[in-house]
């Protein structure tokens, strides 16, 4: 059975009265122990269909999907207490900005007691120290009683870490976890991550902007494009033969220390107004190989070449 398991989601948000989608026709599963990456410029819906697991939206998002379900549960049934005890316990999640996740007028020993409170039935020093020290945390102890504004960027995502994986859960959701971090703690923190999936036989639902990140570190890579998956199979496939045109086109942009050209190749254009999508398939305008179908047909995803990749594109 697979942990999660979301087939045609979409979700609007309401903006000036009017929906603007932010997601269209989302299928992925994520299997037990499995890491997935998902990857996209900015606004390509990554973040919001990592919050929409765990139904984390604000109030003017509205959800929909064929199937949104977490084991044999559809997570848009879920009641509040339902929706409570799944979030950080089986599916933890860390958020982008671990300064914002943490509250500031509590002792991050006492935040990492309040999960272990909820999902474990009460507070226990000896195991926050333990998670301190699974975390790579130096002095557990010391830090026990210290604020968030008291720790460095680093040490504030892995308290958020610890909180996390407080109530051990099945799956982690990163959502950009090293974006507010120094270029020198995020390859520390992204090591710890894999460390961590590896030790405690998790699933992880990793989100970045960053390709480069997720070479090393997901099985399967699924790429964001106007809402959509444009293409989603094994890590080394995407990024080795990659199928999409935008795909493609991502790749190439990615500046590589081999390379002897001094500008980098950048796709033409910008990515496409929500609140108006173009006809067809969302990439078409940008897309150095269209032809006549693709202005008047959005392409759902369908095999490529490789049986392992799944595209949205009408070249296949």
């Amino acid at each position: 059975m697979s942990l999660l398991s979301i087939r045609d989601l979409r979700v609007d948000y309401l903006r000036s009265g009017k929906r603007v989608p932010a997601l269209r026709n989302v299928s992925l599963s994520l299997e037990p122990g499995e890491s997935l990456g998902l990857a996209g410029e900015s606004g390509s819906g990554k973040s919001t269909l990592a919050l929409a697991v765990l139904r984390l939206l604000p109030e003017t998002a509205g959800i929909a999907a064929a199937q949104l379900a977490w084991e044999d549960r559809e997570i848009l049934s879920l009641s509040n207490r339902d929706l409570r005890a799944l979030r950080g316990g089986p599916v933890g999640i860390v958020f982008q900005d671990p300064f914002s996740a943490l509250n500031p007028v509590l002792t991050v020993g006492d935040q990492v007691e309040e999960v272990l409170e909820f999902h474990a039935g009460g507070r226990n020093r000896a195991r926050v120290l333990s998670l301190f020290d699974q975390v790579r945390l130096p002095d557990p102890a010391g830090l026990y009683g210290a604020y968030p504004h008291q720790l460095s960027g680093g040490q504030r995502q892995r308290i958020c870490l610890a909180i996390a994986i407080a109530g051990n859960p099945k799956l982690l959701i990163a959502d950009e976890p090293t974006t507010a971090l120094d270029v020198t703690v995020q390859r520390e923190i992204l090591n710890l991550l894999d460390e961590l999936r590896r030790e405690l036989k998790m699933a992880l639902l990793l989100v970045t902007h960053n390709v480069g990140l997720l070479s090393e570190r997901t099985d399967r890579l699924a790429i964001l494009y106007a809402g959509e998956i444009v293409e989603i199979g094994p890590t080394a496939t995407v990024l080795g033969t990659p199928a999409h045109p935008y795909t493609q086109g991502l790749l190439k942009s990615l500046p590589r220390l081999s390379r002897s050209e001094r500008r980098l190749p950048a796709l033409p254009g910008q990515p496409p107004d929500p609140r108006a999508l173009p006809s067809g398939c969302p990439f078409h305008p940008r897309c150095p190989s269209i032809f006549a179908p693709c202005a008047a047909q959005d392409p759902r995803l369908r095999v490529s070449k490789d049986p392992a990749v799944r595209v949205s594109c009408h070249l296949y």
